[in-house]
Parts: structure tokens; C-alpha cells; sequence
């Protein structure tokens, strides 16, 4: 079976499960074909660039999305790194200008360390259903894309005890947050993995300043992705944030187990950039290659 093994020794983001699919190489997955599918989205206000990037001694993939006009045509709405609502710094390195939430994606407004820097809108999951809907990528994307969205948007609704239409996401809502979802769920279409797995997820410790205050790392809504699916995940010594809701919900929606790597012959390897430096490499390391069924 062709597998996919999430190594998420330094937490999880959008923008770093971007780059490490991208860096894969897998034969028909090249950037070109990807951001055409991505152009699909039917957006204005956007740029994706790709660039290289060196995370003590490890070479990666960056993904940056930046945003050129702060709008999409309404579709429906816009997204993504948001414009969490935490405005706050992620350790994935989104700096959103918003006093906002990344990746966090979240509704904190912190300043996500995804570095994503946007103007806000505030949009809740039926807006961002629609833009999906209204985009011209493939059926199995669009159905990946709502669910990882929607896992973001319980988590939120839970967090603020309110319902799913009432919670507006500033990053959920955000162009560079529906830019990581919907990437990826155009490149796991375009990979076909027959099988996707991860390690315990890393996350660190200690708080991030939001508009709202000092919020213990995992924030609030990270936390909650966590209780409402299978992941396994544990503190490690980097005093930060290191997985993003959306890294959290993307990585709960892929993986059918979290734990060791499965025996596989092993065919290539991917890693995919965060923004900050910590005194751990601040990649996302995937694997690709051959299980036994």
C-alpha cells in the first residue's frame, strides 16, 4: 500500500504540511500542476510563493501566502493563515497583522508564527463551504477540504459556547487559511495515498499572548481538535506554540493511527518549513513509501 507517515516531531501547521508534500517529489505532484488547481479557488487578493528554506543544517520546503489585495471575489467568502482569531504568535510563524489567530488559525488573535500577514474578515464555516463548493477543484478535494474545516469549527464552537453558525473564524474565515486547507487537501488527492498515519504530535508549552490575553499553549481550540479525535500528543521542552488549530485539524483528519512509523520501504521524504527557529529543527518531516496491506 502506498503510505503516508506524518512525522510530527516539531508540531504541525498548514504551510509546513504544504511544504512537505510539495518537497516529496512524487511523480505527477510538481508545483506547477499544484498552484493551477490551487488557482481553481476562485480568489482574488492572494500569492502563493514557494522558496527554500534551512532549519538548522535541514533542507525545506517554504510556503508563504500572501495576500496582494486582502480580498476574495465572494464565492462565498475568504481564508487562511489566517486570521485565526487569536492574533497571536504561532511558533509555525504566521505573523498576522491582525491581532488575530492562526493556522491559529484560531479565534484567539494572536500573531501566528506561520507569518501570514492579511487584513480581516469574518466568516463563518457556511461562507467558507461555499467557496469550496464554488471552486473548480476535484470532488474528493472539496469533501476533504469541509471536513478538516469543520473539524476547525467545532473546536471554536466548543471553545466559545456557541454554535457553528455563530462562530465566525477570523482565520477559518481567512483566504491564507482556506489557501493551507484546500492545498492540502488538493495534494493528498493528487498523492492517492492508500494509507496515512502519524507519530504523536510534539507540541510545546508555556503561553502566547492574544488579543485577549496570555493562552496556554495547546490554545484552547488545539486543544479541543485534540479531545475530538484520535491524535496522541505530548509536550516537549520548546516554550512556544508548535501546532496550529489547522495543523492540528488537518493531521485528525488524515491519520487513521498515531504512534510509530509502520514498517514501509521506504521511497522518499519531504520537509516542509515553519516560520520560527527553536532549538529543535521546526520542520514537518512526511514520508512516502510501501506497506504491506
Amino acid at each position: 500500500m502506498k503510505t503516508l507517515y506524518f512525522d510530527c516531531f516539531s508540531g504541525i501547521s498548514g504551510d509546513m504540511v504544504l511544504g512537505a508534500l510539495l518537497d516529496l517529489g512524487i511523480d505527477g505532484v510538481d508545483k506547477e500542476t499544484f498552484l493551477n488547481e490551487l488557482s481553481k479557488i476562485n480568489a482574488d487578493g492572494f500569492k502563493v510563493e514557494l522558496s527554500r528554506a534551512e532549519k538548522l543544517g535541514i533542507g525545506a520546503q517554504d510556503v508563504d501566502v500572501v495576500l496582494t489585495n486582502g480580498e476574495m471575489k465572494d464565492a462565498g467568502v475568504d481564508d487562511h493563515h489566517h486570521e485565526h482569531e487569536h492574533e497571536h504568535e504561532h511558533e509555525h510563524e504566521h505573523e498576522h497583522e491582525h491581532e488575530h489567530e492562526h493556522e491559529h488559525e484560531h479565534e484567539h488573535e494572536c500573531d501566528h508564527s506561520h507569518e501570514h500577514h492579511h487584513a480581516h474578515v469574518h466568516r463563518n464555516i457556511n461562507d467558507v463551504t461555499r467557496i469550496i463548493d464554488a471552486s473548480g477543484i476535484s470532488e474528493n478535494a472539496k469533501e476533504l477540504a469541509k471536513r478538516i474545516f469543520m473539524r476547525v469549527a467545532k473546536a471554536e464552537a466548543k471553545v466559545h459556547g456557541k454554535t457553528l453558525e455563530e462562530v465566525h473564524f477570523h482565520e477559518v474565515g481567512a483566504l491564507d487559511s482556506i489557501v493551507d486547507i484546500v492545498g492540502t487537501s488538493i495534494l493528498i488527492d493528487m498523492i492517492k495515498p492508500d494509507r496515512i498515519c502519524s507519530s504523536v504530535v510534539n507540541d510545546g508549552y508555556g503561553f502566547i499572548l492574544c488579543q485577549h490575553g496570555h493562552m496556554p499553549v495547546p490554545v484552547p481550540a488545539t486543544a479541543e481538535i485534540y479531545v475530538d479525535s484520535n491524535i496522541k500528543y505530548r509536550q516537549i521542552e520548546v516554550k512556544n506554540e508548535m501546532v496550529t488549530p489547522t495543523g492540528a485539524a488537518i493531521i485528525a483528519e488524515l491519520a487513521d493511527s498515531f504512534g510509530m512509523c509502520p514498517q514501509m520501504k521506504l521511497l522518499k521524504t519531504g520537509y516542509g518549513a515553519g516560520k520560527r527557529d527553536f532549538a529543535v529543527p521546526n520542520v514537518l518531516r512526511v514520508m512516502f513509501g510501501e506497506t504491506e496491506d
